[in-house]
């Protein structure tokens, strides 16, 4: 099994910044592609941004210019800088992992992390 804990949300005004960040930890895996969702109240949950092994990124149009996803394999962790927020961003983060464990592909979900953003 892989564990992902999360960490680095909070409350924080609009236009501020938060770094949010994913560590993946366990024994026998390899990770592949890791990306950051987001579930606001009433709402399903929705891809915000991700990154494959090589670091090609990908993100949902309505945070283009203003997160930044990026990933340290050395440590395992996966993080999410987000600038300009808005109260739109408020929701739980969670992270999600594509990982080969001992050779056999599974998905894994972090906890989630809450965002508030104040107008």
């Amino acid at each position: 099994q892989v564990q992902l804990v999360e960490s680095g949300g909070g409350l924080v005004q609009a236009g501020g910044s938060l770094r949010l960040s994913c560590a993946a930890s366990g024994r026998g895996f390899s990770m592949n592609r890791m990306g950051w969702y987001r579930q606001a109240p009433g709402k399903q949950r929705e891809l915000v941004a991700g990154i494959t092994s090589g670091g090609s990124t990908n993100y949902a149009d309505s945070v283009k210019g203003r997160f930044t996803i990026s990933r340290d394999n050395a440590k395992n962790t996966v993080y999410l800088q987000m600038n300009s927020l808005e109260p739109e961003d408020t929701g739980v983060y969670y992270c999600n992992l594509d990982a080969r464990v001992w050779g056999v592909s599974s998905n894994f979900w972090g906890q989630g992390t809450q965002v508030t953003v104040s107008s």
